[in-house]
């Protein structure tokens, strides 16, 4: 089976530059950008060898995973293109919950998986991290801001000794393809990058994510650097700064961090 683009993507003009092998899709979409490219175009691949994650982590993708990243040139601020991560959470849930779907009914039934979004940029099942995203922004040759978004999913394998546990969808029974899920992957961001458009709909975005969202109103501990933050994770902001309720009744606003929820969160943070 080969890459190909879902029907709302075609429709809306993405374009797809489809891998066998690549060291990481989202330094091929910046290079891409460096060279002219002002897409939207989607860069995939089923075995990436040199990804990375937030704060420069290794995320290798072997094959069968999916290494996808999305390529855009826009007329935004920063700060804005930076809400554009919560876009691509809610894209993801929506594919996930697709294929979630169409697995059961291929297994003649059953209850669908449930997914959750974890602040800043991860996708959850069962508490475990199923998919990562990382978006990376700089000025275009052509004048604009090169907006690359990168997701990697666990799809046939999840690696090991990871700080927060991972897990793929083979490992919950959910077995599609690399393929299968960037399709309804594609979809799910033309849908929801237009409710973004370009920060105007991060409002109705944020509402989407915020019923998605892993550990809301329970215990949070973030740790950034040498400061670890511990209190009742409140919300979102509209600038997507997690809002953070701490025991003396302060509401602190975090840009970034290690998050941990619930019962781990002091032994996470430590």
């Amino acid at each position: 089976m080969s890459f190909a683009l879902g029907p709302l993507a075609l429709k809306a003009g993405y374009r797809l530059a489809a891998l066998d092998q690549i060291g990481s899709t989202n330094a091929e979409a910046l290079a891409r950008a460096r060279a002219g490219e002002r897409g939207p175009v989607w860069f995939v691949t089923t075995e990436q060898t040199a990804g990375r994650g937030r704060r420069q982590r290794a995320w290798i993708a072997p094959r069968g995973n999916l290494a996808s990243s999305i390529l855009e040139v826009m007329d935004v601020a920063p700060g804005t293109a930076a809400t554009l991560g919560f876009a691509a959470g809610l894209a993801l849930d929506s594919a996930l919950r697709k294929v979630s779907i169409e697995a059961v009914l291929r297994a003649g039934g059953g209850d669908p998986f449930k997914f959750a979004l974890k602040w800043p940029n991860d996708a959850l099942a069962g508490g475990k991290k199923l998919s990562g995203m990382l978006l990376e922004a700089e000025g275009a040759p052509g004048g604009g801001l090169a907006v690359v978004v990168g997701i990697g999913t666990n799809v046939v394998a999840a690696p090991e000794g990871t700080p927060v546990p991972a897990i793929s969808l083979k490992d919950l029974g959910i077995n599609v393809s690399a393929e299968e899920l960037f399709a309804a992957l594609s979809d799910g961001w033309a849908e929801f990058r237009a409710i973004w458009d370009n920060g105007r709909g991060f409002s109705e975005i944020r509402r989407l994510w915020l019923a998605r969202a892993a550990g809301l109103g329970q215990a949070v501990a973030i740790k950034a650097g040498g400061t670890t933050i511990e209190g009742i994770f409140d919300t979102i902001d509209e600038q997507g700064c997690m809002i953070v309720r701490t025991s003396d009744g302060r509401q602190v606003a975090i840009t970034a961090g290690d998050v941990h929820f619930g019962t781990a969160a002091s032994a996470g943070a430590a």
